[in-house]
């Protein structure tokens, strides 16, 4: 089984990659910086997984695009493609400079697009496969301070929600992630303790889970949310 990941090398990307691949998937991953993924290729190692890594800053569509290529080279057939390359940029949407959007629509969004747009073809053309989107609970509640993150994140659920549609009578699965306060990056610095976040650790659970259910049922979305926050 072949699983590609965006944004491998830290937070949930990373934890999502590490359970696929101890669960016997082959990974192909992206990342920016190209010491994070030798460092992250060479931790895979104990999982025996096969793991194509690829330097490619998700914000920019060429670069998107090798990778998509490069992958296809390498893999072949595509089981999983796991959208989870984005950004968090605090701020206030009346308030901010227009390239605060313009970044977070590039990694939270098109880059999703290109990506599903490119592996969903090969998954309609094998008739099998699962996409999932790591959108965010701002995907459906509007969270204060995150004007354009809330904006293109709900995007996201959107593009999830077309490409759903468009795939399930090809026998594709697509799946929306809608986390609350994870503890990734993000959070550095923050004085709330640990254990009060989803953990990077609970999404990929969920993932893999979603993967085992019987072939003919769908997990349209789930929300994962702190129990206190």
């Amino acid at each position: 089984m072949n699983a590609i990941v965006t944004g491998a090398t830290r937070g949930i990307g990373k934890a999502v990659a590490l359970n696929l691949a101890q669960h016997g998937y082959n990974l192909a991953i992206c990342a920016r910086n190209e010491e994070e993924l030798e460092s992250f290729a060479h931790e895979m190692k104990h999982t025996n997984a096969r793991v194509f890594t690829f330097k490619a800053d998700c914000s920019i569509k060429e670069e998107v695009y090798a990778f998509c290529r490069a992958t296809t080279e390498q893999m072949g057939a595509v089981d999983v493609l796991v959208n989870n390359a984005g950004t968090f940029i605090p701020g206030i949407l009346l308030d901010e400079a227009d390239d605060v959007f313009d970044l977070q629509l590039d990694l939270n969004l098109k880059a999703a697009y290109y990506c599903a747009k490119y592996f969903g073809k090969i998954m309609r053309e094998q008739q099998s496969g699962h996409i999932f989107n790591i959108c965010s609970i701002a995907s459906k509640v509007v969270v204060e301070n995150a004007g354009s993150y809330s904006v293109t994140k709900s995007a996201l659920l959107s593009l999830n929600d077309v490409l759903r549609q468009e795939l399930s009578k090809y026998n594709v699965k697509v799946t929306a992630i809608l986390p609350g306060s994870t503890l990734t990056s993000s959070w550095e610095g923050t004085q709330i303790p640990a254990e009060r976040f989803v953990q990077p650790e609970d999404i990929a659970n969920t993932i893999y889970t979603i993967l085992n259910l019987s072939k003919g049922v769908n997990v349209d979305e789930i929300v994962l949310k702190p129990v206190q926050f």
